[in-house]
């Protein structure tokens, strides 16, 4: 089994980025110097532009020609699009996986979304969050689609980081219970049905939050 280790330098130094990026300790519109990348992570230019390559095809940089390459910005309009990628594609992938989706495994996504309900931080509830949408779709075997929808996560989770990041309290996720509650009757369409509802949410125009509730486009 490949480890982190065993990956190529290039992806070790686009994840490195990445996790950057979407924390937002990288501000959009932030030059990425290739030779200071390069530096840090004891790497030649080779392996740092094909990291620049990986983050461009995931929507996190952009390379502009005589300006280098730069942390993407993103729009309302983006995270519209994302949460409608996202519910088109994560229902195609539960539609598949619901055959396959045991007692334990149902169970395990139980105890994932009660800990994202328990999450001191908004890091803390982001990782339940996408531990329980990845647990409940990963049977549907299509790994291609898998790798898409992890990288529009990503997005899902940039947002989020840029629109929460001061105060916190955890949301308790009742779309999520809805969810396991229709996926252990056996009743696949009405869990794509909340799954679709749940994601499209996500892509709403942003309010402002009260009582220290995310706004719903933060809620992703």
């Amino acid at each position: 089994m490949s480890t982190a280790k065993d990956d190529p330098v290039s992806v070790r130094i686009s994840r490195a980025l990445a996790e950057r990026i979407i924390a937002g300790d990288v501000e959009p519109g932030a030059r990425l110097r290739q030779d200071h990348i390069a530096e840090e992570f004891g790497a030649s230019h080779v392996p740092v532009r094909e990291a620049f390559r990986l983050l461009e095809s995931q929507g996190l940089v952009v390379s502009e020609p005589r300006r280098g390459v730069r942390v993407a910005g993103f729009s309302l309009d983006e995270v519209r699009e994302v949460a409608e990628m996202r519910a088109a594609l994560e229902v195609l992938a539960l539609r598949q996986a619901g055959p396959h989706l045991t007692k334990a495994l149902l169970e395990e996504a139980e105890a994932i979304s009660k800990a994202g309900d328990r999450a001191s931080d908004v890091q803390a509830w982001e990782e339940a969050n996408r531990a329980f949408h990845r647990l409940i779709i990963t049977p549907c075997g299509m790994p291609r689609l898998l790798r898409t929808i992890d990288d529009l996560h990503s997005a899902s989770a940039r947002f989020l980081f840029s629109g929460w990041r001061a105060e916190w309290e955890a949301p308790t996720d009742r779309d999520h219970m809805a969810i396991l509650a229709a996926l252990r009757a056996g009743e696949i369409e009405t869990a794509t049905a909340v799954l679709a509802r749940h994601i499209r949410w996500s892509g709403q125009e942003p309010r402002k939050p009260a009582l220290r509730k995310p706004s719903a486009a933060a809620r992703l």
